[in-house]
């Protein structure tokens, strides 16, 4: 089935162009690089896999309750339009929150396949190129997985939604080379993974649960890619253009909270735009999965050299700036472990089969 007959809302261009502009850059050194950098290249190129073949398709889904998404969870439950939704409007509601959730993972990994082409061809260290070009196919291949999820397990997407356009498009408008990292690799890459990985912690949906695993496999390399390449580049900036740097952050944080409403889902049941905002920042659940989204932007932001007076008061405005003390590596091993652990369960899921089987044509040959 096409895509477009999936749509809530058909999107306003079939193809969006955004102008770019910047230097393609060759780099003639071979040998030399960074020694944690190649090292990150090599489990990049070790780390490859097939969608097709590491998720288990078959495991069903009731595209009525994708993730398990209980009712405090969805920003109508507790107002005055709760009480009148059926069980069908209710499982309706569930369905297209999770459309609207995995549609927005999707823009963004398609987002970052871009964004990671463009670092190959502007960064000017071949290491960096070698990293950013496994990490392309790891966009390739995220991207791949959820529009498969979505046309196969929920029958639905949301176009993109405006703001996260918006930070896409300043990224990839931006001629200066650090700029994809910045954008993608800190910013909207941090906060997916926060989100992944609250999805992930708390559905009891196997599919997902997988899918969501593997995906943050990945994404834990390519934050570390972005945290060693900007730190070592920041260190040689000076003050004024750490600043221009930090604006970029503040303003992209209050878009990417600012994204994180689901609003479009409320007005297509009939919520008027203004009520369904309110309705969207008075939901406790959704006020402290928008704090916990900072968790993995805020240190990384820290650790990569911007701190200043200003980027600081604007995470005390979000009542994020204790966040700048999470411990950022123990999170992103443990995205490797748990991933390993499914892997783990299925190999050996796996082999009690094979075993079951070669032991049931022992005894039919008896």
């Amino acid at each position: 089935m096409p895509t477009f007959d999936l749509y809530t809302k058909e999107p306003e261009e079939p193809v969006r162009q955004v102008p770019a502009s910047g230097a393609a850059r060759f780099a003639w050194e071979y040998d030399d690089g960074r020694d944690r950098l190649l090292a990150l290249y090599q489990k990049g190129k070790d780390k490859q896999w097939d969608g097709q073949k590491r998720i288990d398709w078959e495991l069903e889904v009731d595209p009525f309750d994708p993730l398990g998404t209980p009712d405090e969870a969805m920003s109508l439950y507790g107002t005055r339009h709760w009480a009148k939704l059926t069980e069908k409007d209710k499982g309706d509601l569930r369905r297209h929150y999770a459309s609207w959730q995995f549609s927005q993972f999707l823009r963004g990994e398609q987002g970052a396949m871009i964004c990671a082409a463009r670092i190959v061809e502007s960064v000017p260290d071949l290491d960096a190129k070698f990293y950013s070009a496994t990490q392309t196919m790891d966009e390739a291949r995220h991207a791949e997985i959820y529009g498969r999820f979505l046309h196969e397990k929920v029958g639905m997407l949301y176009p993109i939604n405006d703001n996260l356009q918006s930070l896409l498009d300043d990224t990839l408008r931006d001629a200066r080379w650090d700029m994809p990292y910045l954008g993608m690799q800190v910013l909207i890459e941090g906060l997916a993974l926060a989100a992944f990985g609250m999805i992930r912690d708390t559905t009891d949906k196997p599919l997902p649960k997988q899918i969501l695993a593997y995906v943050m496999q990945d994404e834990a390399r390519h934050v570390a890619f972005g945290r060693m390449a900007l730190r070592d580049y920041y260190r040689q900036l000076t003050d004024a253009e750490l600043r221009e740097r930090e604006e970029f952050v503040i303003e992209g944080c209050y878009l990417m909270r600012d994204r994180l409403r689901g609003v479009e889902v409320l007005e297509n049941f009939g919520i008027p735009k203004a009520e369904a905002e309110e309705y969207s920042e008075q939901s406790e659940f959704l006020t402290l999965f928008r704090k916990l989204l900072f968790s993995r932007i805020v240190p990384c932001v820290k650790d990569i050299g911007l701190w200043g007076e200003r980027l600081q008061q604007a995470y005390v405005d979000m009542g994020v700036l204790e966040m700048g003390d999470a411990g950022l590596d123990l999170l992103m091993s443990q995205d490797e472990e748990i991933a390993e652990k499914l892997d783990a369960e299925r190999f050996a899921a796996e082999e009690r089969e094979r075993v079951a089987e070669v032991r049931g044509a022992i005894d039919a040959g008896r």
